[in-house]
């Protein structure tokens, strides 16, 4: 099933406004559960705003040991999207939230929701995927069985310091 949200549908409507709710498992992540989002698109002019909470269970790999671990993730997101070309001079002014950014429509009729949620989740993952606090990740890279026979090479190497004068 596709989830785009026509920006014609969008105009159309009286208050300008969509409520949009997500519930389904984003195939090229390992979902544990549906991500659910309660979304609210609304047309402002030249610009889309697309805002709400987004939830749902992540299968990751620990970075330190390499164990899947169960990732629950829990966050707001707060879009915005031009209708026209960004190059285009637009008559009135917007004000940017800090941090915020804008997405180019570049003339297209229709906004990727589905695609808007995979990148969203993939952004908000943390940079380091620790399955916890107690993670036995150092003994596990110590361990002498995972040591790799083509860097024994490298155990040899004398390396000369040069004594400052």
């Amino acid at each position: 099933m596709e989830y785009k949200i026509s920006i014609e549908e969008l105009e159309n409507t009286p208050s300008k406004t969509i409520d949009f709710h997500f519930s389904e498992k984003l195939k090229e992540l390992n979902c544990l559960t549906p991500v659910d989002a309660d979304l609210q698109i609304k047309s402002l002019g030249e610009f889309i705003e697309i805002s709400g909470n987004v939830k749902g269970t992540l299968n990751l790999e620990c970075d330190l040991c390499l164990k899947e671990f169960a990732y629950n993730f829990d966050f707001e997101i707060d879009e915005m999207y031009a209708k026209h070309s960004l190059l285009d001079e637009y008559g009135q002014e917007t004000e940017l939230k800090e941090g915020q950014f804008i997405t180019d429509l570049n003339g297209e009729d229709e906004i990727d929701i589905y695609d808007l949620l995979y990148q969203s989740v993939i952004l908000n993952l943390p940079n380091k995927k620790v399955c916890g606090i107690n993670c036995n990740g150092d003994k596990f890279l110590k361990e002498e069985n995972l040591s790799d026979p083509r860097l024994d090479v490298f155990k040899n190497i004398k390396i000369e310091t040069k004594k400052e004068i």
